[in-house]
């Protein structure tokens, strides 16, 4: 990680913390490398079933910190240029490497949430923020387009004539609005608390069932019905061959709490 990208795990909970206040959580080309960093350290470690993302201070993040990222332009343009085994750039993974994760993705979000800090949030699975949040894409003021991976996100949970309306203007919006739109999960005064809710429902689970519930949807979602139906199959058959399945199974049948093995899938 880097000294403005925190890591933090609490038990099977990580927590990753843009820590930039003095800035509003601006991101630096070092922080992209830190998030990046931090999503493959959470990937290698299968104790770890959920992450939090949030921004320390007054904001969750106003993207791209411009007037830092401009003293070094060789390293924005050594970013900007795709790994061809994953298929993005460096500005792009920093938010997909957590779409990546076989586990859930929270964003909790306050303050200002604009740029590529609303594109890092949109790669989460689930987005919970405070009503007067600030939102906006706000690449337009520069006469650029979102492109850290949120031409992806933005379409699966938007319409079209909405995204491009944003898009275009850069407009902001609150935190109720978002909510109208499909743009978050749920508002709030206290999201830290709606997301800690959400994530001791999840860590009672199996954790194979909730990595292959992730695997799925995100798979599916613009599938064709036969390669989804195909998709569901393997799954299924992987996870009744697991040992969390039997726990899972003798769990209900006792009535019991079950004691989940780590990540299989």
């Amino acid at each position: 990680m880097t000294s403005h990208v925190t890591l933090r795990v609490d038990g099977q909970v990580a927590r990753v913390t843009l820590s930039r206040p003095e800035k509003l959580n601006g991101l630096t080309i070092d922080m992209l490398g830190g998030l990046t960093a931090a999503a493959r350290h959470i990937a290698s470690d299968t104790s770890i079933r959920v992450v939090v993302l949030s921004g320390e201070g007054d904001a969750f993040s106003t993207g791209l910190d411009f007037a830092a990222a401009g003293k070094d332009p060789a390293r924005v343009v050594a970013n900007f240029i795709p790994l061809p085994w994953l298929g993005t750039n460096g500005f792009q993974e920093a938010c997909w490497a957590w779409r990546r994760l076989r586990i859930p993705v929270i964003a909790v979000i306050h303050g200002r949430c604009y740029g590529g800090g609303l594109q890092l949030a949109l790669a989460a699975d689930f987005r919970f923020t405070t009503p007067d949040a600030e939102f906006s894409i706000l690449e337009a003021k520069w006469g650029l387009i979102p492109d850290m991976s949120g031409s992806v996100t933005l379409s699966q949970l938007i319409g079209i004539d909405t995204a491009k309306r944003l898009t275009m203007t850069g407009e902001m919006f609150d935190g109720f609005y978002a909510k109208e739109i499909g743009l978050v999960t749920q508002v709030s005064a206290d999201p830290e608390a709606d997301a800690s809710e959400l994530i001791d429902q999840i860590l009672i689970r199996s954790p194979d069932s909730v990595a292959a519930t992730k695997t799925l949807f995100d798979r599916a979602w613009s599938m064709v019905p036969r390669r989804a139906f195909g998709l569901e199959r393997r799954l299924q058959l992987r996870l009744m061959r697991g040992a969390n399945f039997a726990i899972a199974r003798k769990a209900g049948i006792e009535k019991t709490e079950p004691q989940f093995k780590a990540r299989s899938i």
